[in-house]
């Protein structure tokens, strides 16, 4: 008897983006089976556990050659072998370089090598992340760093057009890039308290004013480098507490402006020069690379727990780092007012972001 059937060939690679989590996540594919079968897609599809299994194999073996294209996205819109979407390609490559806030927290500032790679097993049962996902971020942490350690402007953007980025995923890269360049202490407890949102956002700030990129955005070393003459520049900052008549003068044009606008006034006011040596003397040192690497520990032990302590609010922070900011302008004989611009607008928008429980 002859039956007629009507076939349909096509090359289109499918993606149950479902699965490809699982993939990204660690899972091994029984496991991924298991979490598929809980999520009930076998009532749904009317599929058999073998059907699952067999089709999350296949799924996983697609995954597993693309990854090699993954490493270099570009290579993904121009390859043949595989008929994918743009829209579908985009999802793909952001989801690849996506990671895990509790992850990269761990590794934020270490050295991008084989002795922080052999810390992975820990860092995984710390994290609860897979070690088979932390090592896929770690080796896109090194490989996107690696990429962009010779190459010269922008690093938001020589991120994003080598990876192929979505302008939020670019600026994390660009902090990781950074943070583990400049290798700043992130790891100690009294800083276990900041997210690596907050680290983010303060090297946004620091990458866009203090790097020779922020001033020539085509120089050999871009944004990762904080800018040499600008912090020897910063040691002429250290008049404002050297000089004794300019610390009073600086003080009471503060104080006048605060008074009546703050419940904290008394402590502010007791605290000015404590404060302002702080500040001042984070400025003066960052020549040094130690005292780069100890930036954001400095920031919190010499401003930020003083403050904490005497319970300031965040608006009083605001409106004290504002009148001490402006304050300097009036100043007769203080003539460093660009380089202390240039350095209170970053400290400003760090201590603010840092300045939570």
């Amino acid at each position: 008897m002859a039956v007629e059937l009507d076939v349909f060939v096509g090359n289109t690679t499918i993606m149950d983006e479902e699965v490809y989590q699982l993939w990204l996540d660690g899972y091994t594919v029984n496991d991924a089976v298991k979490v598929r079968m809980e999520g009930g897609v076998m009532e749904e599809c009317e599929a058999s556990a073998d059907v699952l299994l067999s089709d999350t194999m296949d799924q996983y073996r697609t995954f597993q050659m693309c990854e090699r294209l993954l490493h270099s996205p570009a290579k993904l819109a121009n390859q043949l072998l595989f008929q994918i979407t743009p829209h579908r390609q985009a999802i793909l490559i952001e989801r690849y370089y996506a990671f895990d806030d509790a992850f990269v927290r761990e590794v934020l500032g270490k050295k991008l090598s084989k002795g922080t790679k052999k810390d992975l097993d820990d860092i995984s049962a710390k994290t609860g992340v897979t070690l088979k996902s932390c090592r896929r971020q770690f080796d896109n942490f090194k490989r996107v760093f690696k990429v962009v350690e010779e190459l010269k402007g922008p690093l938001v953007e020589n991120i994003r057009q080598h990876f192929l980025l979505s302008d939020k995923l670019g600026r994390d890269y660009a902090a990781i890039v950074f943070f583990a360049n400049n290798r700043f202490e992130t790891g100690k407890r009294k800083l276990q308290y900041l997210t690596f949102q907050d680290f983010a956002f303060c090297a946004g700030q620091l990458i866009n004013n203090w790097t020779v990129g922020a001033v020539d955005n085509m120089v050999e070393d871009m944004d990762v480098d904080l800018d040499k003459e600008f912090l020897q520049e910063l040691k002429e900052l250290k008049i404002l507490i050297s000089d004794k008549d300019l610390l009073d003068q600086h003080k009471s044009l503060v104080c006048t402006a605060l008074r009546g606008k703050t419940k904290a006034f008394n402590e502010m006011e007791a605290n000015f020069k404590n404060l302002s040596r702080g500040l001042v003397n984070i400025a003066a040192k960052l020549t040094n690379t130690k005292d780069v690497r100890d930036f954001f520990i400095d920031l919190v032990e010499k401003f930020i727990e003083p403050c904490r302590s005497d319970r300031w609010t965040a608006a009083d922070m605001r409106l004290y780092l504002t009148h001490y900011t402006n304050s300097a302008h009036i100043l007769d004989t203080f003539k460093h007012q660009a380089v202390w611009d240039r350095y209170m607008g970053v400290i400003k928008s760090c201590i603010f972001k840092m300045y939570h429980d």
